[in-house]
């Protein structure tokens, strides 16, 4: 209920306990066995998949007594999705809670009902928790049992959180409204409000506001020139636009479009503005050469096939280019370190950068078909494979799914990635913001509520204390 950052030292302790705590008596209690191996994997222990071995009878399937206990299940199916590379047992746990999941969900009904839709929908490992607490918040006050104050404690706690949010919002549409480009570059999205959001999915703490407001401002930019690429420019124009911004040279705008030229010193101002803001007086020089540098790994190229466009779109889908932002504002190493650390965690930052491309693709294939535009990854698999686009959704959604067990190998089995951990968690969860923000729809295309009222309300809508 998004109180994680009122009781560290507490929640610390209790998983010393649990982890301590022999798991082999619990071996047939399908749910105290799923939520251990759950809770311990995602905060850093090592846990082996055996512990959830016990759920297989002799003929290597799960065992369908455990059916009938659909809470076990929901748990069984969250703890399968933080399967590493090579997990089998994980693997058969996810098909088989999936399954009877879907089979039973038709016949629930009150909170148990809710929990299994939800899961089904988007498991929490995949979710941003932050945009789902007034989801947890109202389903606790439900239950009959609930502590009033641990309920009155979690609204106050939003509430303070949120009003942070707000104040982030408003500084973010005064600087959009301020710097008047959609006046002048009048054919793109005009997205503050889900550029923000994105920002918010990636990191919800409250001393991180520089942190959110620089990435919103990314991601508006990004908006805007992916724009100049799919509608506007022209094939030569856009070589020089590449250019330009590959080399960071203004020279080479000088014969371009009004508005390209606008484009390339809104992105060329916030970069410096960013930088400063990281380095000071002192290193905002030292920092300005990695943030240019991460600005050229978002250019587009046109592909042929799937093979040729997942090798390009997953420094295009613009991941690498807000992690190496989000890294200066997080990581605790010297500035010298930078370009090593990020480099050694270039794994998870390829395979997140792969699913926020993906997530895109399966949302807006069909609206950039009719636009005209470059080819997503499902249009590609079709063409390739001579699929239909059902199939090909599918195979996208296979692709997904390795990538996150890869992310998991990184995070979960690396101790070396420990005291990364900030960095590792703004990582994971720009993931998470796109599979979000894309559930409903395209969620930074046409505004028709697409970005779900749900996540919407995390920022706009308090929460009513008695």
């Amino acid at each position: 209920m998004g109180l994680s950052n009122l009781f560290g030292n507490e929640m610390k302790e209790a998983l010393e306990t649990v982890a301590s705590t022999n798991y082999f008596t619990m071996e047939y209690h399908v749910y105290a066995s799923a939520l251990r191996f759950r809770l311990l994997r995602q905060h850093g222990y090592v846990v082996s998949q055996d512990a959830l071995g016990s759920f297989k009878e002799g003929s290597n399937t799960l065992n369908r007594s455990n059916c009938e206990d659909i809470e076990a299940m929901i748990e069984l199916f969250e703890a399968s999705h933080l399967a590493l590379e090579g997990e089998n047992i994980l693997d058969e746990a996810k098909a088989f809670s999936t399954g009877i999941l879907r089979e039973r969900v038709s016949g629930l009904d009150g909170p148990l009902s809710k929990r299994a839709v939800h899961a089904l929908a988007l498991p929490m490992h995949w979710r941003v928790q932050w945009f789902g607490i007034k989801w947890e918040i109202d389903l606790y006050e439900q239950q009959e049992e609930k502590q009033s104050n641990l309920l009155e404690l979690a609204k106050l706690n939003f509430n303070s959180v949120q009003a942070t949010h707000q104040r982030d919002l408003i500084d973010i549409s005064r600087w959009w409204r301020d710097l008047g480009l959609i006046e002048r570059v009048d054919f793109t999205r005009d997205r503050p409000v889900e550029s923000f959001l994105y920002s918010l999915g990636l990191t919800q703490e409250p001393q991180f506001s520089s942190l959110r407001k620089s990435l919103t401002k990314v991601v508006i930019l990004i908006l805007v020139i992916d724009d100049v690429y799919d509608i506007y420019g022209s094939l030569e124009e856009l070589e020089c636009f590449t250019s330009a911004i590959i080399w960071w040279d203004s020279e080479l705008i000088q014969q371009l479009p009004e508005c390209m030229k606008v484009c390339f010193r809104g992105l060329r101002d916030v970069t410096y503005e960013i930088a400063y803001d990281i380095g000071k007086e002192e290193d905002w020089h030292r920092v300005l050469p990695h943030l240019t540098e991460a600005q050229s790994g978002t250019i587009w190229a046109t592909p042929r096939s799937l093979e040729e466009y997942l090798s390009n779109a997953w420094t295009s889908s613009s991941g690498p280019l807000l992690l190496s932002h989000a890294y200066f504002f997080v990581g605790q190493t010297k500035l010298e370190d930078v370009a090593y650390l990020l480099e050694r965690n270039k794994d998870p930052i390829y395979n997140v950068s792969m699913i926020i491309r993906l997530c895109n693709d399966l949302r807006t294939s069909k609206a950039e078909i009719d636009r005209g535009d470059a080819p997503s990854s499902v249009v590609c698999y079709m063409r390739d494979v001579h699929v239909s686009e059902d199939v090909a959704r599918k195979h996208i959604e296979l692709l997904i799914n390795q990538a996150w067990k890869t992310i998991n190998t990184h995070c979960f089995s690396n101790t070396e990635t420990l005291f990364l951990r900030p960095f590792i968690d703004v990582t994971m969860n720009a993931a998470r913001a796109a599979h979000m923000l894309y559930q409903f729809g395209d969620g930074f295309g046409i505004q028709d509520g697409n970005i779900g009222q749900q996540i919407l309300s995390t920022v706009i809508e308090p929460l009513t204390l008695d």
